[in-house]
């Protein structure tokens, strides 16, 4: 079933480093990304922050436990004239580098652990995340903040601030 998701959407992408620097990927059964590499994707739901999701996708589709350590990209595009489609892209960090992959089945057919050489290269990877690779990005420097308010009026349950140093 298909969900109504409105004329603005919000996706979230999770880039997954363990200690060899290698990215965790999966390729989608479904839509565009059919049979591509891309990264653990999906909608921010109704009461989570856009970390939040991320951290629910990227478990929800390979079974790891991850943290956001900050913001690194944001994709804006318009679908059709008509769907304003946008996606904050995340770098995560495994919690525990034993863990193992648990695929999602119903929705990937692969997930892996590839270097960037190896996505950038490997031409069966998606346009965003060959153009991620090549940008290295295990070289950016990113931090979150975590527990300011900006004001009661706002009425905030959850806020988080992300930035390139």
């Amino acid at each position: 079933m298909k969900k109504d998701r409105g004329k603005v959407w919000l996706g979230v992408a999770g880039v997954v480093m363990n200690s060899e620097g290698k990215w965790l990927v999966v390729k989608k059964k479904y839509s565009g990304l059919k049979g591509v590499w891309s990264l653990p994707a999906g909608f921010v739901q109704a009461g989570e922050t856009a970390d939040q999701a991320v951290v629910r996708e990227v478990k929800e589709e390979t079974g790891i436990d991850c943290e956001v350590t900050g913001l690194i990209g944001f994709r804006s595009g318009v679908i059709r004239e008509e769907i304003s489609d946008n996606m904050a892209i995340f770098l995560c960090r495994m919690e525990d580098e034993n863990q193992p992959i648990q695929i999602q089945e119903l929705e990937l057919s692969d997930v892996q652990w590839l270097t960037e050489d190896e996505i950038a290269r490997k031409g069966e990877s998606s346009v965003m995340l060959e153009e991620m690779a090549h940008q290295q990005l295990a070289n950016h420097q990113l931090y979150k903040i975590e527990g300011v308010n900006p004001g009661d009026i706002f009425q905030y349950t959850a806020y988080k601030l992300f930035f390139h140093k």
